[in-house]
């Protein structure tokens, strides 16, 4: 089967939205070599490629919100609760 050129290519959404999970990939990947760094100077290295990746997955958000592809809803008060509810049972059991 072939397949035509058009039919191969991303269109702008795709490639933002493929961007931006390879940056959160990314961002995943430093955040253990971070945690996982045995001396101060590859830590600072880590930390500083993790805080650039974070710049970049922010530019791409905003790009992607301006343009209308990722409109995420407002949380609810309500919606809010029910985390916060989750999160302070989870917390309990840990502690327990």
């Amino acid at each position: 089967m072939r397949t035509s050129k058009q039919e191969t290519q991303l269109n702008e959404k795709d490639a933002l939205q493929d961007m931006i999970s390879s940056e959160k990939q990314l961002m995943n990947l430093y955040a253990t070599a971070l945690f996982e760094g045995s001396s101060k100077v590859v830590r600072k290295e880590f930390a500083a490629n993790l805080n650039a990746v974070a710049n970049c997955q922010y530019d791409l958000f905003t790009q992607m919100g301006a343009r209308g592809y990722y409109t995420p809803a407002p949380a609810t008060k309500q919606t809010i609760d029910q985390i916060n509810d989750k999160f302070k049972k989870e917390k309990k059991a840990l502690s327990s």
